[in-house]
């Protein structure tokens, strides 16, 4: 089984859970620009009960995967485990410094969009390489390769719902702004996997 590791995927993997994680805390959790799904869920859990996302994460993701492991296959899993472990890790290193741009709490529309960016970019990739850095992704992941649904409008589905439960501590205001967040982001997520069919079809036609 170990000999199926790619030392570059790993690489890559860890990367964008780290780049994950400091979107999350340097922008959405001080931005009041939540997100949806298990990373809006997290956001929603501190601001009810005061746990760090760092261990929220871990726990909501271990629970998910475990639904992914027969379709997806085991390298899903030890690829998402390093991811999970990754963005907790960093997480926690993060919360004990300062945010960078406190001041993005009086700019919704520019923290909506670089939280996009972080999210997107940094889940988008995780995927692609065959993991997922949170839980929501494995059950995109896998109500896609059942349904055949493309990604990003199951992504925009259950984060729809989170941010209808956010509405608790965000004002209607800046739901407005997370919403553009979760379809920037989940949009950016499935041009990422977009690009990931495209190489696979190549590279089957080369060989």
């Amino acid at each position: 089984m170990f000999h199926e590791i790619k030392g570059k995927n790993i690489i890559i993997i860890i990367g964008s859970s780290v780049f994950l994680a400091f979107g999350l805390y340097h922008i959405h959790s001080i931005s009041g620009i939540t997100e949806g799904g298990i990373i809006g869920l997290t956001l929603l859990l501190e601001h009810w009960f005061g746990i760090s996302p760092s261990i929220t994460n871990f726990v909501t993701n271990v629970s998910f995967y475990l639904l992914g492991w027969k379709l997806l296959g085991r390298m899903f899993i030890i690829y998402s485990g390093v991811a999970t472990l990754s963005f907790s890790v960093s997480y926690a290193v993060f919360e004990q410094f300062p945010p960078f741009w406190p001041q993005l709490y009086n700019m919704p529309l520019l923290a909506s969009i670089l939280g996009a960016l972080f999210v997107g970019i940094g889940a988008g990739i995780c995927v692609k390489v065959g993991g997922a850095a949170s839980g929501d992704d494995a059950l995109a992941m896998c109500i896609s390769h059942i349904s055949h649904i493309k990604i990003q409008w199951i992504y925009l589905f259950s984060d729809l719902i989170i941010l209808g439960l956010s509405l608790s501590y965000i004002p209607a205001s800046r739901i407005v702004y997370s919403l553009l967040t979760v379809i920037l982001s989940g949009q950016i997520i499935g041009l990422i996997q977009r690009l990931r069919c495209q190489e696979e079809i190549i590279s089957f036609h080369n060989n």
